[in-house]
């Protein structure tokens, strides 16, 4: 039996296959496949992993796109003590313990550490803060891997400390080369499995895998695992299967993560750009991934006085509609108003101009503060307002032809000035 195929399980005392994402996972930078940008030959990091001369890093990029893998390959390669922190389960306590280990290792054998956490996006600002000491007098070398943005989830002393490296989802060609090696290597692979897969059914397990090559393995591994074998020894996998597998399949989405203000901004950057099309599928993915209609309603009404304005007038009654609609109607049928705002808004003719009046109003009124309301503005409910100018020399509009009439209504310091430019 391959020994590379299970690990024992000591707390259920029983043997465990390994899945294949893990025991195909390269061992080497020959193996990797991706981020040639910080990889690829005479790139820094392939230089500090090849000559053992790590820093503090930070890996950032999306699942399945090598971060652990990276790490792993470091743990090959170095001549320091490599350690596997968990993020989910390890705490400030683990910290110190890993720190006096990590002292007494250098003391005694002259080996550095270097401390490997997973998903360190999830240990809080208190935990973060007890590595900073010791990276910065060198008993450890950080390196930590996260799928969300550091500029929200790392603390800035420790970003300060940390080169930060970030991953590109992997193209389609690298994860079809990934299986591809997969359904070859005996030894750690399905390679015993003699997989036959037709390219259509291939290129489908591709284009689902959203970039992620633990994903696209998982459902390989999953189809090859529940396809018999024919009378050769063959395992034909067929596209009946890999629809079947795909059913479970969930879109990247973390409506309190980066990937949340990405989705959104693409949506109101389409409606801008008077790309109904774009704002359709953006829409479309909010709403598929269980965003809240409400949270999509509020920016569509924003968008309509912020990006329209005067420029077609029925955009905010629309998008205001639609807001209602959401409470009024229920998901799943307000998707449908939902939908008409968005080709609504997009399809409008644009104008910022009341938006970027008020803003430069605003200015004013910060270097301008408590400019008195000329008197001619002012109301006089009392005789001593009136008898203190209140009022006076006002003129109604509505008792002048067209309703028009010369008369000033901002600040004296202000006369001149012009906030709503069309």
């Amino acid at each position: 039996m391959n020994k590379d195929l299970f690990y024992f399980d000591q707390g259920k005392n029983v043997k465990r296959q390994v899945p294949l994402a893990d025991r195909i996972r390269p061992k080497t930078l020959d193996e990797f496949v991706g981020q040639e940008d910080i990889v690829g030959e005479g790139k820094i990091l392939r230089k500090m992993m090849e000559e053992d001369k790590l820093a503090s890093l930070l890996f950032w990029g999306p699942p399945g796109s090598g971060k652990t893998t990276l790490a792993c390959i470091i743990a090959h390669l170095t001549k320091s003590h490599f350690i596997h922190f968990s993020a989910v389960t390890s705490g400030v306590a683990e910290v110190r313990k890993v720190v006096k280990e990590a002292r007494a290792r250098w003391k005694i054998y002259g080996q550095r550490t270097i401390l490997f956490v997973d998903e360190i996006h999830r240990l809080n600002k208190a935990q973060q803060d007890a590595f900073l000491p010791h990276i910065e007098d060198g008993t450890i070398t950080l390196i930590g891997a996260t799928t969300e943005n550091p500029s929200f989830e790392i603390i800035g002393p420790l970003l300060s400390r940390t080169k930060i490296f970030t991953l590109k989802r992997l193209s389609s060609e690298e994860i079809k080369k990934i299986l591809t090696r997969a359904m070859k290597n005996k030894k750690r692979g399905l390679g015993e499995y003699k997989i036959e897969i037709k390219p259509k059914i291939l290129n489908l397990i591709v284009n689902n895998s959203n970039g992620d090559a633990r994903t696209a393995l998982n459902i390989l591994e999953i189809a090859a695992d529940v396809t018999k074998p024919n009378r050769e020894g063959m395992r034909l996998i067929n596209l009946k299967t890999v629809e079947e597998i795909f059913q479970n399949k969930t879109l990247l989405y973390d409506k309190k993560g980066e990937e949340h203000y990405n989705v959104i901004s693409a949506f109101i950057k389409s409606m801008r750009g008077s790309n109904p099309d774009a704002a359709l599928y953006w829409l479309a993915r909010m709403i598929e991934t269980g965003e809240a209609p409400h949270f999509i309603a509020r920016r569509m009404v924003i968008f309509a006085s912020e990006d329209i304005g005067n420029a077609d007038s029925h955009a905010l009654l629309v998008a205001v509609a639609a807001a209602q609609a959401v409470d009024f109607v229920g998901m799943p049928e307000a998707q449908i108003n939902l939908a008409q705002a968005a080709t609504y808004l997009a399809s409008a003719p644009k104008s910022n101009a009341s938006y970027k009046g008020l803003l430069a109003a605003k200015e004013d009124v910060k270097k301008n503060l408590n400019l008195p309301v000329p008197l001619h503005l002012r109301n006089a409910p009392t005789p001593l307002m009136k008898k203190l100018g209140y009022g006076k020399d006002y003129k109604y509009p509505p008792n002048f032809p067209q309703g028009k009439v010369k008369q000033e209504y901002l600040p004296k310091e202000l006369e001149k000035k012009r906030y709503y430019k069309i």
